[in-house]
């Protein structure tokens, strides 16, 4: 009766630390998940700020090189304000 005790025992120590290294794993890789859910969505911030001010820079451009062509075909047709 002694040796199935201590069997148990054993068994059931080997049980619990199973267990707890279950939790551990399952815990790191959640916290795992976690940064790189937040990696993700930084990154995607960062994208998404890169090219608001792109597409900003070119519209200034554009809007720059009408108005040019604009001054250009106003001093040839002699309409430029003096």
């Amino acid at each position: 009766m002694n040796q199935q005790n201590f069997n148990a025992g054993q068994a059931q120590a080997r049980t619990e630390n199973s267990m707890q290294c279950a939790k551990e794993t399952a815990s790191a890789a959640a916290d795992r998940a976690h940064a790189a859910a937040n990696t993700s969505g930084d990154t995607a911030q960062q994208h998404r700020d890169e090219a608001t001010g792109f597409l900003q820079q070119t519209g200034e451009q554009v809007k720059t090189m009408a108005q040019g062509a604009v001054d250009t075909v106003k001093h040839t047709l002699g309409m430029e304000k003096k």
